[in-house]
C-alpha cells in the first residue's frame, strides 16, 4: 500500500486520525512541502475504482478534514486522485503551489451548500420570476454561487452557494422562509459539503 490518495490540499502538517478510509485503507495523514499538506491516505493501486461507496467514503473524510481541530480548510481534490509515492505528491504541490494558495485564500471559512427546487407534478411555475426571487432572497448572503445542471424537467433550480460559517444560520433561515412560501415546490437543501464547485485547481497526471 505504497501509493497515496489525495483527498484534498490543507495548509497544515498536522491531519491526522484514523477513519474508514477510501479503498479500505484506515489512517488519514499529511504530506508537507513548505507549509503546504496533501491529506493522504494510503492504497494500493494509483487507479482506484469509484465505487458508490468510496465516492461516499471521500466525500465523509473530507467533512472530518472541515471539521478536525476545530475547523480545516481544505481545497478538496475530485475523486481518484492518487500518486506512487511521496516525491511525486511533493512535486505537485511545489508546482502548484500559487494556486492552490489563491484557492485556499477563495474559501478560508467558507462551505458549499447545495439548493435544488423541484416542481410539484401539476404545478405551473414562471422560472425566471423564480430565479429572480432566489437570487434577492440568497445571492446578499453567500460569497458566490452557481449554476448546476437541471437534470430533470420537474427541476427548475439547481445552485451551489458558498457561504460564510458565520452566515451559515443566516443563509440557513432564508431557504426555510422561501420553502415555507411555497407550497407548489420541494426543495432540496444539502450539505455542508467541502467547496468542490468553487475550486479549479487542476493537478496533472496521476503519476
Amino acid at each position: 500500500m505504497s501509493n497515496r490518495y489525495v483527498y484534498g490540499i490543507v495548509d497544515s502538517d498536522t491531519v491526522e486520525f484514523e477513519t474508514d478510509a477510501v479503498a479500505g485503507a484506515d489512517r488519514v495523514y499529511t504530506i508537507s512541502h513548505r507549509r503546504l499538506g496533501a491529506v493522504v491516505s494510503d492504497i494500493d493501486t494509483t487507479d482506484p475504482e469509484e465505487t458508490d461507496e468510496d465516492a461516499q467514503i471521500h466525500d465523509e473524510v473530507l467533512r472530518e478534514i472541515m471539521d478536525y481541530d476545530g475547523g480545516t480548510t481544505i481545497v478538496p481534490m475530485q475523486f481518484g486522485m492518487a500518486f506512487e509515492g511521496d516525491r511525486e505528491l511533493k512535486n505537485v504541490l511545489r508546482g502548484a503551489r500559487p494556486a492552490f494558495r489563491r484557492a485556499m485564500n477563495d474559501i478560508e471559512g467558507r462551505v458549499e451548500l447545495g439548493l435544488k427546487l423541484v416542481r410539484e407534478e401539476d404545478a405551473d411555475i414562471d422560472r425566471e420570476a423564480l430565479e429572480e426571487e432566489v437570487a434577492e432572497r440568497l445571492d446578499p448572503i453567500a460569497a458566490q454561487s452557481v449554476a448546476n445542471d437541471l437534470f430533470s424537467d420537474r427541476l427548475v433550480l439547481n445552485r451551489s452557494y458558498l457561504v460564510d460559517e458565520a452566515e451559515r444560520e443566516t443563509f440557513d433561515e432564508a431557504v426555510a422562509a422561501f420553502e415555507d412560501d411555497h407550497d407548489e415546490l420541494m426543495v432540496q437543501y444539502t450539505g455542508p459539503f467541502a467547496p468542490y464547485s468553487f475550486v479549479d485547481v487542476k493537478i496533472g497526471a496521476k503519476q
